[in-house]
């Protein structure tokens, strides 16, 4: 048995290095396709895509896919990676001095074995000067993360509090993962 993280992510591949498990990447190329409209059910849908691409794909049958995907929500609009600089503004504007969700759905696959789950964190942000934002927004760091923001890294100092699994909002809730992966073995 061997395990596949189906992303590109290196914040996952790095979270997923915490577990000690010995795992390949093989991201999924498929097209994102959501029929979901809850925040929980998109996060689960695109992981579940993910996992059976590269599952149907790339895997034996004994082998165990881990697909993921996370997306930030505000006030029910779901807030993606941001195409350009002007709109991580926007985003992080936003959310200054509120609190959000941060939503990452995970599937496993082994074999005929499906299971699919979601974490949810609130996060909230403190009072943000606009020269704060764009002095962040510079660093390039916003424009590849669901949000705009990086809570690992430089961003962390506008993060007043978080209720629920850290990892989670860096892109993959290992402490849940980990625990899921035990009825695999």
């Amino acid at each position: 048995m061997k395990y596949i993280l189906a992303s590109a992510s290196p914040r996952r591949k790095e979270l997923l290095a915490r577990t000690g498990l010995t795992f390949t990447v093989i991201p999924s190329h498929l097209p994102e396709t959501i029929t979901e409209s809850e925040p929980s059910a998109i996060v689960m849908e695109l992981a579940r895509q993910k996992a059976m691409d590269v599952w149907k794909n790339h895997a034996d049958m004994d082998d165990v896919v881990i697909g993921a995907d996370t997306i930030v929500v505000y006030k029910d609009e779901i807030l993606g990676k941001p195409a350009d600089e002007s709109e991580a503004l926007d985003m992080l504007s936003m959310l200054a001095d509120r609190t959000h969700q941060v939503y990452t759905g995970v599937s496993i696959i082994q074999g005929t074995k499906i299971h699919t789950f979601y974490e949810c964190t609130q996060v909230t942000f403190y009072p943000i000067y606009r020269e704060d934002l764009l002095q962040y927004i510079a660093t390039g760091d916003s424009l590849d993360k669901a949000g705009a923001y990086g809570i690992q890294g430089d961003f962390s100092i506008h993060v007043k509090s978080i209720q629920g699994e850290y990892n989670n909002v860096i892109g993959l809730p290992v402490g849940r993962l980990y625990q899921e992966l035990k009825k695999f073995s």
